[in-house]
């Protein structure tokens, strides 16, 4: 009789523990696919802000006639963030500084031209890339709160038992490289 009670103890000791090791795989199972989603929409407006450049420089072309160094930097720097795409997020963080630096500087040259500053088509260009810019600053804080739900739950007590039978590994921020890139480049006009 007393036995009968230990193993049907045991047994559901050992429901409850299968339970629990379920719940916490699957949660992290969960968190990961938020890491990769948000991954994947910073990718979207990266594209996005990829694709606007061509159209921004092309434009400003016909009036900055002397600034052949400003649009090479510009481009270099988009070729740059593109072919880091399929990158490590360290590397897609560090191309997209380059070419955040490019685009400020491209920006602060486009000061020097009133014509261009009042073009229509450049004007809505360039709102259509802030607007991208802000999007993206939103991805990457969105991503940047699921890699960290996910990096806490990989090194939290038990859940860090779990991801290390199963290989969960943390992932990275997507930060940017330069501390004065984290202020917002002013332009004014």
């Amino acid at each position: 009789m007393i036995f009968g009670i230990f193993i049907v103890v045991l047994l559901l000791l050992a429901a409850l523990l299968f339970i629990a090791v379920v719940a916490i795989y699957n949660r992290l199972v969960a968190l990961r696919n938020r890491v990769k989603n948000a991954w994947s929409q910073i990718e979207v407006q990266l594209k996005r802000r990829h694709d606007l450049i061509p159209n921004l420089v092309e434009t400003a072309k016909g009036y900055m006639q002397h600034e052949r160094e400003t649009f090479i930097r510009v481009t270099e720097a988009r070729a740059k963030a593109m072919g880091a795409g399929s990158g490590s997020v360290k590397e897609v963080a560090q191309a997209e500084t380059g070419l955040s630096e490019a685009l400020t500087k491209f920006l602060l040259t486009v000061e020097n031209y009133p014509e261009l500053k009042a073009n229509e088509n450049f004007l809505r260009l360039q709102e259509e890339l802030t607007s991208t810019e802000n999007r993206i600053a939103y991805a990457r804080q969105a991503y940047n709160d699921d890699v960290m739900a996910l990096n806490n739950k990989i090194e939290m007590f038990p859940s860090n038992i779990i991801a290390g039978i199963f290989n969960f590994t943390k992932s990275d921020f997507f930060e940017l490289e330069d501390k004065g890139e984290r202020k917002a480049p002013q332009v004014k006009f």
